[in-house]
C-alpha cells in the first residue's frame, strides 16, 4: 500500500489542461470530488495538509474547491518543484545532504494530531534523479526519511484520514509513453488516470461504493482463513511470508483512528495486511520497476533468512537500493504483503507506469519497512508499539513498496499446521 512515502519534487507548467477540453475539464473536476468525499471522507471543519508536485496546480486548486465545498476550515498546499531539486543537487554544498527540513515535517505532525487530514497528489519524473551521485541521493532520502518520522509515525498508524491521488505531468508521461508527442503522451496519461480512479463513468463515487464492498469480501474470506503464512512461487521466486500474530487484512475504504473512513490510495485494487517481520525466508523477483524518490530499480531480486534480506542485487540502480537497505535496522525487513489479482483494471491497462501507486495496484507487492499497525485485530488500536512489535510488527524510516506478483506467481496461503490452500492460481483469485 502506497502512501507513507511524501512527494519529493514537480515538473515545470505546462497547459496540458486546456489540450483536453471540455471533457478533460468534466473528468478532472470528478477526480477532485472522489479525492475528497472517497478518498478523505473529509469532514465540515475539518483542515486539510496538501502536498502536490507544481505542474498539477489545476488538480490541487480544483481539491481545495470541494474540500471548502465539503466544509473544510483551511486547506494548506505545499509545492514542489523539479528544477529546484535538480539544483540542490547541482550547486548544493557537500553538507546540505544530511539536512532535511523537520521544521515542515513537525508541522504537518503537529496538524495531524490535531485532526487535519492528509492529501498528496503523485506524479514524480519517475528518473529525475538518475544521473545524480548515488551517494547524496541517498543521504538526502535518508535525512528526510529521518525528519519524516512524526508524520510518518501518524500516517502509518492511520491516525487521521488520508489519500493519495495521482496527476499526468510532463516528465511522467514522457516515461510512460516514450514514442509518443509529448501533448498525446499527457492526454493518453491523463486517459489512464481517470479510467484507473474510475471518474469515466455518470456516478463515480457509486462506482467506488460498488468496488469497496468487493474489497471487502475478499478482504473478509482472508480473514476467515486466519493463514499463518503466505508462498508465493512461479519463474525466480519461492517466498514464504509467515503473518503477524493477531494480523487482520484490510483492504478499500477504512475508519482511520478518528472513525473517518477513508480510501488511502485513488486507485487501489489490494487486499493488504502485516507480515511478521522475523518469519519471511526464500528467494523472490520483482515483476516491475520500482520508481524510488527519482531512481528507477529494476531487476530486483533478494533472499531472506529468518526475515532480513541477506542478498540483494538489482539490474539497474543496485547502488540505490544498496543505500535503501542500509537505511535502519528494519529496512531489510517486510512492513507489508499485498494480494492484486493480474486482471485488475490497471494490469489490464497494459501500462507499465513507472509510479508505485499504480504499478502496486497492477500486481501482488511486499513493502520494504514501516509496517501498518492498523492491520491488526480490532485495528490495532488497543496495542502500544511494544504490543505491535512483539506481534512481528516492523519498525523503520522507510516504506517502500514492491512488485512480485504476475500471471506466472501462484500464491498458498498455508495454515499453522502448514496446510496449503490455494488462493491465487496463475495471478488470479483462486474462488
Amino acid at each position: 500500500m502506497d502512501g507513507i512515502a511524501q512527494t519529493t519534487a514537480g515538473s515545470t507548467p505546462t497547459g496540458t489542461a486546456s489540450s483536453h477540453g471540455a471533457r478533460h475539464a468534466e473528468r478532472l473536476e470528478r477526480l477532485a470530488e472522489v479525492a475528497v468525499k472517497v478518498g478523505l471522507g473529509l469532514r465540515p471543519g475539518q483542515e486539510l495538509v496538501i502536498t502536490a508536485p507544481l505542474e498539477t496546480v489545476p488538480l490541487a486548486r480544483l481539491i481545495t474547491e470541494q474540500a471548502y465545498k465539503a466544509g473544510a476550515s483551511l486547506v494548506t498546499t505545499f509545492y514542489t518543484d523539479d528544477a529546484a531539486t535538480l539544483a540542490r543537487f547541482a550547486h548544493a554544498p557537500e553538507a546540505a545532504f544530511d539536512t532535511a527540513a523537520g521544521w515542515l515535517y513537525s508541522g504537518m505532525a503537529e496538524a495531524y494530531r490535531n485532526g487535519a487530514a492528509r492529501l498528496a497528489i503523485a506524479g514524480d519524473d519517475p528518473s529525475l534523479l538518475a544521473g545524480q551521485d548515488s551517494a547524496k541521493v541517498a543521504r538526502a532520502n535518508q535525512a528526510r526519511s529521518k525528519a519524516y518520522v512524526p508524520a510518518l509515525e501518524l500516517i502509518a498508524n492511520f491516525s487521521t484520514n488520508w489519500t493519495i491521488v495521482s496527476a499526468a505531468t510532463t516528465p511522467w508521461a514522457r516515461t510512460v509513453f516514450p514514442d509518443l508527442p509529448e501533448a498525446e503522451a499527457v492526454s493518453r496519461l491523463w486517459d489512464a488516470i481517470f479510467a484507473a480512479s474510475r471518474v469515466d463513468g455518470p456516478d463515480p463515487v457509486a462506482a467506488w461504493e460498488a468496488h469497496n464492498a468487493a474489497l471487502h469480501a475478499r478482504m473478509n474470506a482472508l480473514n476467515a482463513h486466519r493463514f499463518a503464512a503466505l508462498r508465493f512461487f512461479g519463474p525466480g521466486t519461492d517466498l514464504t511470508v509467515g503473518l503477524a500474530d493477531d494480523h487482520e487484512w484490510c483492504g478499500g475504504a477504512s475508519a482511520s483512528r478518528s472513525g473517518i473512513v477513508c480510501n488511502a490510495n485513488i486507485p487501489t485494487e489490494e487486499v493488504f495486511t502485516t507480515p511478521h517481520k522475523d518469519r519471511v525466508d526464500g528467494t523472490v523477483t520483482s515483476t516491475k520497476p520500482l520508481s524510488y524518490q527519482g531512481t528507477l530499480i529494476d531487476g530486483i531480486q533478494v533472499r531472506f533468512e529468518g526475515g532480513r534480506i541477506v542478498e540483494a542485487t538489482a539490474r539497474t540502480g543496485g547502488d540505490v537500493l544498496a543505500k535503501v537497505l542500509e537505511t535502519d535496522a528494519g529496512a531489510r525487513r517486510l512492513g507489508e504483503v499485498a494480494l492484486v489479482p493480474a486482471s485488475s483494471a490497471i494490469s489490464a491497462s497494459g501500462l507499465l507506469f513507472y509510479n508505485t501507486l499504480y504499478d502496486e495496484n497492477a500486481a501482488s507487492h511486499i513493502a520494504l519497512g514501516q509496517a501498518y499497525s492498523k492491520c491488526f485485530r480490532n485495528g490495532g488500536v488497543e496495542f502500544s508499539a511494544d504490543d505491535l512489535a512483539a506481534r512481528g510488527a516492523n519498525r523503520s524510516l522507510i516504506h517502500i513498496d514492491w512488485m512480485i506478483g504476475s500471471d506466472r506467481i501462484d500464491v498458498d496461503g498455508l495454515s499453522a499446521e502448514g496446510r496449503a490452500v490455494p488462493v491465487m492460481r496463475a495471478g488470479e483469485w483462486v474462488d
